[in-house]
């Protein structure tokens, strides 16, 4: 299946990574120079420098530009797409449908782990296009459909916000192993092998009962859970996930 890319951020360049190895990818940016340098790094995608008007007939579109600019660029493409998948944060199917024409209408949530076809992308929009949409984000990491817009939102805050959320956590889990006299390569490899291992156990146990399976009475484990709650970690990150999510929401009502 033929893809076109609006936009060349970092978001559309983990999508064209990972698209690239199903697809064939055509990227439509702003800047000719940014194409060129990521034409070098991803040599198997085509690209085309954004005119002051586009055509957009009959392509599958992957809409990768920031949502305040989703005015602006909309205004130079011209035709009927077939399907417009967006991953515009908080914008929603109604705004997509005033300001560009296509088919069908889908809004989509990846994460930059789609580069390593590892993304846990949400999906919803129209259903007829389900499948499609389905397809195309199958090849890029794990799906998702919700039934509705606010699900999309809520998962933005985890499927979108949340490797950035986790590498906190990942990085200071290794600085607490440095301060403790690890050097910083073992320490970086030890975390890449927690999450990786830890991840394989959250697709078949519940968080609470591999907790649970390691916190021995007045073991080391539970020693360093004890600081965790005296710094409000899970306090925290239920707010993180409420505040990703309001912006989100905000996004849309702008």
């Amino acid at each position: 299946m033929k893809l076109t890319l609006i936009g060349n951020g970092i978001m559309a360049q983990s999508l064209a990574r990972g698209l690239v190895k199903n697809h064939e990818v055509e990227m439509v940016g702003r800047d000719e120079n940014k194409l060129k340098a990521i034409q070098e790094n991803i040599p198997e995608i085509t690209i085309k420098t954004l005119e002051d008007q586009e055509s957009i007939e009959g392509k599958n579109v992957l809409f990768c530009v920031k949502p305040y600019a989703l005015q602006s660029v909309s205004a130079r493409l011209t035709g009927e797409a077939n399907i417009l998948l967006s991953i515009l944060a908080g914008t929603t199917l109604d705004s997509l449908r005033k300001q560009i024409k296509s088919k069908y209408y889908i809004r989509t949530m990846p994460n930059v782990a789609a580069s390593v076809q590892n993304s846990m992308t949400t999906i919803t929009g129209d259903k007829e296009a389900k499948n499609i949409a389905l397809d195309i984000c199958a090849s890029i990491g794990k799906t998702l459909w919700v039934n509705t817009e606010n699900q999309l939102d809520i998962a933005t805050a985890i499927a979108g916000s949340g490797p950035a959320f986790l590498a906190l956590i990942a990085e200071a889990i290794s600085d607490g192993a440095v301060n403790a006299g690890l050097e910083r390569n073992l320490s970086r490899q030890l975390v890449q092998g927690l999450f990786s291992g830890t991840a394989s156990l959250l697709e078949h146990t519940h968080p609470a009962i591999i907790k649970d399976s390691v916190m021995s009475p007045g073991g080391t484990t539970a020693a360093g859970y004890v600081k965790l709650e005296e710094g409000a970690v899970r306090d925290s990150m239920i707010k993180a996930i409420n505040a990703a999510y309001s912006k989100a929401v905000e996004f849309g009502k702008k």
